[in-house]
């Protein structure tokens, strides 16, 4: 008898191959979640590490020059008749980012901005750059078209791209908080060639009861001016970054050139007519921009780089600034391009978005935050004619809840602790 027996092999049948393949599908089914979620969390904390540098950078900078950064700062100079302010300077519209960029490790990209070269974007030589950059838009402007990794949030998916502006200002995430109110913030009450305007109505003394938050647009301010305290003061929030679609959170409305009275309505009294009835989380498509009076009206969807998260150099409040008056991821309005505006705070993160505290602490901010009474007029407006400059209500708590209170630095608002 042979010692070597005879062995069966067995083999896989098609059913359990299948079962096999069905177990693994469904474990990567519940997988992926978990590691998109792992992912967009790794995301979260590499967006509030910006924050964190941000935060270290305006104390820095404080501590060099005992002041904050403009909102809108820079140069600005009384030309020759028929020679535009902005044309050989940046007409004081330079973004409080800019001076931060030293306290940013950015100091090369500084030192281009202070003492530029004679190059534009194609390499060629051009004009003499003024100091400290031309006009803040100027495409042609090699800093101003360089993005700065720590202003961009991880989770934003904007980029300069075919159609959405490959050739346009680079993007930022993170802008300064100008306070609960709209009126008259874009200027501050200085005029373009840097001289304070002696107008009683949008002048220092006549627009400074509104700007209630930690930035003005064109005037320096210190924590001595943080009445509130800087654990109740927001410096700085998140914005998501237009990305060529209707979002809610990244489009602004144009209410008009001549709309004074519109921008001035109650926040909540946009509710019917901005969002798409069919997609809440969008703009109604119906708004398309039309011109109308003084300027245009609607959303914007042709000149892409005049909505929020562009133009990091710019100092104008659609992209250097947000008003804590609509909670955070709602829609946004204004009077003009670069004028007169209410922006929410918005993110790409899940909820909510993060805010910088006048003490360098990151807080992350839920949609559902106490907003207060959205059926109030924004400060400033005037509540029988809703013309400009109401006196009455400057220096009020403000009606926008604790929202509204964490973004005013001295109305000794008693709600603003955070939960």
């Amino acid at each position: 008898m042979s010692w070597t027996a005879s062995r069966s092999r067995r083999a896989f049948t098609l059913v359990e191959l299948l079962v096999v393949i069905a177990i693994i599908g469904v474990m990567v089914g519940l997988l992926l979640p978990a590691v998109q979620a792992a992912r967009e969390a790794a995301r979260r904390m590499s967006c509030s590490n910006n924050f964190k540098q941000i935060g270290l950078a305006l104390h820095n900078y404080h501590a060099a020059y005992n002041k904050f950064p403009m909102m809108s700062g820079g140069t600005g100079a009384v030309l020759a008749p028929g020679v535009n302010v902005g044309t050989n300077n940046n007409g004081f519209w330079l973004s409080w980012r800019v001076g931060i960029l030293p306290f940013m490790e950015q100091q090369a990209l500084w030192e281009q901005i202070s003492a530029p070269n004679r190059l534009d974007r194609t390499g060629a030589v051009t004009q003499n750059w003024p100091a400290m950059g031309p006009q803040v838009w100027n495409t042609n402007y090699v800093p101003w078209l360089t993005e700065v990794g720590g202003y961009r949030c991880p989770s934003d998916p904007a980029t300069r791209s075919a159609g959405v502006g490959a050739d346009q200002v680079g993007f930022a995430n993170y802008n300064g908080c100008t306070g609960d109110a709209t009126f008259e913030q874009q200027h501050g009450g200085v005029q373009n060639n840097g001289i304070p305007s002696n107008n009683g109505t949008w002048g220092n003394p006549g627009s400074g009861r509104w700007s209630r938050g930690f930035f003005r647009a064109r005037t320096f301010l210190s924590f001595r001016d943080i009445l509130d305290g800087t654990a109740n003061t927001i410096a700085a929030g998140e914005v998501a970054a237009y990305n060529g679609d209707l979002a809610l959170k990244s489009m602004i409305y144009t209410a008009g050139g001549n709309a004074q009275g519109a921008v001035n309505n109650a926040p909540a009294s946009w509710a019917p007519i901005l969002p798409d009835p069919l997609n809440p989380s969008r703009y109604n498509p119906a708004l398309a921009q039309t011109a109308f009076g003084g300027g245009n009206v609607g959303i914007d969807t042709n000149t892409v780089h005049h909505h929020k998260g562009r133009r990091w150099s710019d100092g104008r409040l659609p992209y250097s600034s947000f008003q804590t008056i609509r909670p955070p991821n709602s829609y946004s309005w204004q009077q003009a391009e670069g004028n007169t505006c209410a922006l929410s705070a918005s993110s790409n993160h899940q909820g909510g978005v993060h805010v910088l505290m006048a003490d360098g602490a990151i807080s992350f901010i839920t949609e559902s935050i106490d907003s207060g009474n959205q059926n109030s007029q924004p400060m400033g407006s005037n509540p029988v004619t809703g013309g400009w400059g109401n006196n009455v209500d400057s220096g009020r708590q403000s009606p926008y809840g604790l929202w509204g209170a964490l973004g005013t630095r001295a109305s000794k608002e008693t709600n603003a602790s955070l939960p």
